[in-house]
């Protein structure tokens, strides 16, 4: 039986239109409150879409649920950032090459900000493999300069000033954009050794500079968001 592919996002906003458009549409309830679980068919594959709820907690739990119940091939978080990166302009899209925790921080025992200790790795790695697809499908999707890749961070802070923006590119100058779930979902994936990518269209600025009209906003940059994780998916062929 094919193993599934698990789509987790925070809000309603980024798994709404996926879990609607499988097929059929179960909805499962999981053991733990206010966390709904789709799965069925969307084109060609069977997968599992997630809603875990905002923050590192939620997605770590949401995450070990459906490794535990559904056992998927791998694991896509998708969902909207705020740009870090001076090169990173609202609309555009990350692709995450690795991500960390840009607030977990014990550099009073000596250690660098984002490293959390006796864990061989504070650093999480993208899939190769689902890398490359979804840059392949991202490039029918956006323009080539709208298009990065490179270092997520989370935490468990909504970024929206300057300073909060300052002090996360002095910790981590090569990060692209800031959110509050991919590492978390990273980190639980690496430790069940399940390939893992997440995939963020950038909101803001992380300076207070959101687009006035935020839901409007998101209705024209969620749509292009999920045409390229459908067409990831359609290029997964094991």
């Amino acid at each position: 039986m094919e193993k599934p592919i698990a789509i987790i996002g925070a809000m309603d906003e980024e798994v709404e239109e996926l879990s609607q458009g499988l097929t059929p549409v179960p909805h499962f309830e999981s053991q733990f409150l206010d966390m709904p679980v789709f799965q069925g068919s969307l084109g060609n594959r069977d997968v599992v879409v997630v809603r875990c709820g905002i923050g590192k907690v939620n997605a770590a739990i949401a995450t070990q649920y459906v490794i535990d119940r559904f056992r998927p091939a791998y694991i896509i978080n998708s969902g909207i950032a705020g740009g870090i990166s001076p090169n990173v302009r609202i609309a555009d899209l990350v692709l995450g090459t690795h991500s960390a925790q840009h607030d977990f921080d014990v550099r009073k025992f000596g250690y660098a900000r984002g490293v959390i200790p006796r864990l061989a790795e504070s650093t999480f790695k993208a899939d190769s493999h689902l890398l490359q697809l979804a840059l392949m499908a991202a490039q029918k999707e956006i323009q080539a300069d709208r298009l990065h890749q490179g270092l997520i961070v989370s935490g468990d802070q909504f970024i929206s000033s300057r300073e909060q923006k300052q002090e996360i590119r002095d910790f981590f100058p090569q990060a692209l954009c800031a959110e509050m779930e991919g590492a978390a979902i990273a980190q639980v994936a690496a430790a069940n050794r399940i390939p893992h990518l997440i995939v963020r269209a950038i909101s803001d600025l992380a300076d207070g500079s959101a687009p006035e009209d935020f839901e409007r906003y998101l209705s024209e940059i969620i749509p292009v968001l999920n045409a390229v994780i459908q067409g990831l998916l359609s290029l997964i062929k094991d």
